[in-house]
């Protein structure tokens, strides 16, 4: 059977690996049993030896490099990352996950974007490897794993109100009573086996409840200790010495996870077009006019909401997707111009999500109702992600005027000679880009 700390680093079991594992020093020393469990995994590609870790250190990048494939790439092939879902490795996974806890909490802010890979790639794992479990061995380490994050004997269920407002969960998808979710079949058992004279009380709880609901409550708790413990360190960061070796895959991290983010996920490139009416295409940072600039390397407080919300979501938006917009009568919608919403989630958030991550404070750690509002000024509605189906509850908000935010947002005001005669930065970025493409070298 899988060990529980295989699915739940943070339990006893975990903690006690962690307790036994000794010097951080030697997680970039050459470990041969991490290598052969590798090797030897089932289903393993090994076309390439750069496939296989071979120190702690090597796992857990891979451990992240795992979950901007999984996430981005369209030919992402699990072959290549298969020892990931070996349970012969647990007690290295255990070890790779608290250490790159540690890190991410002292090198990244709690909501930014580095976190949540690793917060949501630790759910999807959970999911991936759980599938790989015998059924019978499953809901025996399913029940055990309940049992020890249950609080007081029991879930209750506003600790899932974050799984339910994701839309992944309905709360009529919980069989709740007295405020708490009933997962085992012996709570259900207790509480309700004599409601049923004419039919198997076991029969009902898997009707009722269902092991795919059980599994999903289950990776959302973990992942919800997850953040909770990556918290508790970032607090302690600022009391105790962090060992170096930490501090070192911290600083390995904030290089590895933006580089290979690029190989997918590219707001940064030049394209073609003609100045006045300047096509859609992928952004050009070094068309920026000094405003927007200014905005995506982070604003101080006091200025962080406008300059984020209203300010950088509506340049992004309409920059990469409908740059026309001020030469056009139209009315439009982004998924006019993004059907499927791709580039809106996969570059326009990414970016305005970066620069408020880098404000400071960072917008969202205080004030997460924010992420709410730029949703709203893209047209979707006040929800926590664009969902084609809501789009329209608001209007698409067109780019902020140079009088405007010379009024609302003078200290990020500061005109060079490509604003001028310019009244909307977003005129400028189009003046620039034309300037930039046409001084590009031709192939």
């Amino acid at each position: 059977m899988a060990e529980v700390s295989f699915i739940n680093p943070l339990s006893d079991e975990g903690r006690q690996i962690i307790r036994e594992y000794g010097d951080l020093n030697r997680i970039f020393d050459e470990d041969e049993t991490l290598i052969e469990k590798c090797i030897h995994t089932l289903n393993q590609k090994i076309s390439d030896d750069s496939l296989i870790p071979k120190t702690y250190s090597q796992l857990a990048m891979k451990r992240i490099q795992w979950a901007i494939e999984k996430k981005n790439n369209k030919n992402f092939t699990q072959a290549e990352f298969e020892y990931i879902t070996n349970e012969e490795i647990y007690t290295q996974d255990v070890v790779t996950f608290h250490i790159l806890c540690q890190a991410i909490a002292i090198q990244f802010n709690l909501g930014s974007r580095e976190t949540r890979l690793f917060v949501e790639s630790q759910g999807k794992l959970i999911l991936e490897r759980l599938a790989k479990i015998p059924p019978m061995s499953r809901e025996e380490i399913i029940d055990e794993i309940l049992d020890e994050i249950k609080v007081d004997g029991a879930i209750n269920w506003k600790s899932l109100k974050d799984v339910v407002a994701s839309k992944k969960l309905k709360l009529t998808d919980l069989l709740i009573d007295d405020g708490s979710i009933i997962l085992q079949q012996e709570d259900f058992l207790y509480r309700f086996g004599d409601e049923f004279s004419d039919r198997s009380p076991e029969r009902m709880y898997n009707i009722l409840v269902g092991e795919s609901v059980k599994e999903l409550i289950l990776s959302r708790l973990i992942m919800q200790k997850t953040e909770e413990y990556i918290a508790r360190i970032k607090e302690m960061s600022a009391r105790i010495e962090i060992h170096p070796a930490i501090i070192k895959i911290g600083e390995e991290l904030k290089e590895f996870i933006p580089e290979e983010i690029s190989k997918y996920n590219q707001y940064y490139a030049g394209s073609g077009g003609l100045f006045g009416s300047v096509e859609a295409g992928k952004l050009n940072p070094e068309a920026f006019p000094p405003c927007i600039k200014s905005t995506v390397e982070g604003v101080s407080s006091g200025g962080r909401n406008d300059a984020i919300v209203l300010l950088l979501t509506s340049f992004a938006s309409y920059a990469r997707l409908y740059p026309r917009i001020f030469a056009s009568e139209e009315s439009v919608k982004v998924s006019d111009m993004d059907p499927d919403l791709t580039i809106t989630e996969n570059e326009i958030l990414p970016l305005i999500f970066d620069a408020a991550d880098n404000c400071t404070p960072p917008l969202f750690e205080d004030q997460p109702q924010e992420k709410i509002n730029i949703i709203s000024k893209l047209g979707f509605g006040m929800h926590e992600s664009v969902d084609i189906n809501h789009e329209g509850e608001t209007k698409w908000y067109t780019p902020m005027s140079c009088e405007k935010i010379k009024i609302h947002l003078p200290n990020l005001c500061h005109p060079d000679k490509s604003c001028k005669g310019i009244n909307n930065p977003l005129s400028c970025y189009g003046r620039k880009k034309f300037q930039l493409d046409k001084e590009a070298p031709k192939d």
